[in-house]
């Protein structure tokens, strides 16, 4: 019954919007397609390993830069030491149409330069732990791209990792862009809803999580 009600968009926070339905059903297949290439290498999906000596439960591959906890380079060290592959264009494209959806003709979408993604594999076991993503230099905002199952996506403040936060569902197609006074805040990923996807993903199963940024970065 769900899908024959639109979701409306929201802003969860300052600079916090999601969009859903944002992404068609043939832009999803061609991310799909684009992850699997993305996942062969020449850095192959890995569970990344935590300096306390813990492994997270999602999967990822990076383009543009690398990230290892808690830094970006060139080169996966931490993995096989090879180059990161480069970051398209045409992501690069996606992710200023997804700020201008976001945050409209004023939200200065065409400055928008992201050169680093993290794609994140979650099985319907994986969870990510409140985190914010503060090894980039730049302000500009994180772009959010879901496909797959649906998530319990958890939405906190600038301050720590605990409450006041917001839970949102994240599904198939959903664009959540968080900047400005947002940029910074804790989130997190407490559950995967197993068997949620709709037809025609591409995928069997679990949920794929494209993350773009500006790293701010040279070299």
């Amino acid at each position: 019954m769900d899908g024959l009600f639109p979701r409306p968009r929201a802003v969860v926070a300052p600079g916090a919007v999601h969009v859903p339905d944002w992404l068609s059903p043939e832009r999803q297949l061609e991310l799909v397609a684009a992850c699997r290439e993305w996942a062969r290498g020449p850095v192959p999906l890995r569970h990344t390993e935590l300096p306390g000596g813990g492994v997270m439960s999602v999967r990822t591959v990076c383009l543009g830069w690398h990230w290892q906890p808690y830094r970006y380079s060139r080169t996966a060290d931490d993995v096989n030491g090879a180059p990161v592959a480069p970051f398209p264009e045409w992501l690069a494209e996606l992710g200023r149409a997804a700020v201008a959806e976001a945050y409209g003709a004023q939200g200065g979408a065409e400055a928008y330069a992201p050169d680093a993604a993290l794609v994140n594999f979650y099985d319907g076991t994986a969870r990510m732990g409140m985190h914010r993503d503060a090894e980039e230099r730049s302000e500009a905002p994180v772009v959010s791209l879901s496909v797959g199952d649906t998530c319990v996506f958890r939405f906190g403040n600038t301050e720590g990792r605990g409450r006041p936060w917001t839970d949102v569902e994240l599904a198939s197609g959903d664009l959540f862009v968080f900047g400005g006074p947002s940029r910074r805040a804790f989130h997190g990923v407490p559950a995967v809803r197993p068997g949620t996807a709709p037809p025609g993903t591409g995928m069997s199963g679990g949920r794929l999580n494209v993350t773009l940024r500006e790293t701010g970065l040279r070299g």
